[in-house]
């Protein structure tokens, strides 16, 4: 049985998707009971529920597993208690592999969720523990919060430059590469980059979807003003509103560019190109 942590969003519902499919038995480690019937639908065999914080919810979540594949709920301003926490009981289990999701660039320190990352990947080098990181670019899906005005407007709007260059993954294929790794031999002590685009200009996306859809599309910068008052109203933490401002600076100032080559050998094919991802949308918000 493998676990994944942080089931129930986006990531943890792909990655149960992508083990499933191979055949894997899947428990799901969700903070409520409400998303159960997600995680489910996604084809985790069971599921428990409780906070990452808390050492009896951790012991119950893995018990007889083998291998666990940790999310850290997005931008939590406990990743690194978590993490620790994840490594205790992986360790005190003798869980034979422990897959971490990090992210691209973790060593970057202006942008706090990724430094994060990276605090708790020199934890995991620290732990004598079986392990692999994975380190996603931006998700493509990501710009589906722009869909509606995209779509319908034919405007995409970024808190950053229009110029500004970002390397994508789509996270079909972030799951696909976790499944590989928990799967198949010689992944251990590794870490590997996940890219699936060359950096992209906001200019070069809003050209893809101009192309895909038919009908044109221009990418905008919108004021950080802006984005900050439609997040707050959105309900996004204090600390998570701080940590993304910092990221759209550091985004201003030096792009995220990642190279394809990880992805592409991991997967044994070429990984998802932005055009393709385009195709798979619906032509409607």
């Amino acid at each position: 049985m493998i676990l994944v942590t942080g089931a129930a969003g986006k990531t943890g519902r792909a990655v149960i998707h992508a083990l499933a499919a191979r055949g894997e038995v899947v428990r799901a480690l969700i903070k409520q009971d409400s998303q159960a019937a997600a995680v489910e639908a996604a084809g985790a065999a069971e599921w428990t529920s409780g906070s990452l914080l808390d050492r009896r919810t951790l012991d119950t979540a893995v018990a007889g597993v083998r291998a666990i594949y940790h999310i850290c709920p997005n931008m939590h301003p406990d990743e690194v208690a978590i993490g620790n926490a994840i490594i205790a009981a992986a360790r005190n289990a003798g869980v034979e592999q422990l897959v971490y999701h990090s992210v691209l660039h973790p060593q970057t320190e202006t942008m706090p969720h990724h430094w994060n990352k990276l605090r708790v990947e020199e934890r995991l080098l620290a732990a004598q523990l079986p392990f692999t990181i994975l380190q996603p670019a931006v998700y493509m899906q990501n710009v589906l919060a722009n869909w509606q005005a995209i779509v319908t407007a034919g405007v995409y709007r970024v808190p950053y430059p229009v110029s500004t260059r970002l390397s994508y993954v789509d996270i079909s294929d972030v799951a696909a590469a976790a499944a590989v790794v928990m799967t198949e031999g010689g992944h251990t002590n590794a870490t590997y980059e996940l890219v699936g685009t060359p950096p992209l200009s906001q200019t070069e996306v809003a050209e893809i979807f101009s192309k895909v859809l038919d009908r044109p599309v221009t990418a905008q910068e919108m004021p950080i003003s802006a984005w900050e008052r439609d997040a707050a109203a959105a309900g996004i933490s204090g600390f998570a509103l701080n940590t993304l401002k910092q990221m759209f600076d550091y985004y201003r100032e030096f792009g995220l560019a990642g190279n394809t080559n990880v992805l592409r050998w991991l997967l044994g094919r070429a990984p998802c190109s932005f055009e393709d991802f385009v195709l798979t949308l619906p032509q409607q918000p």
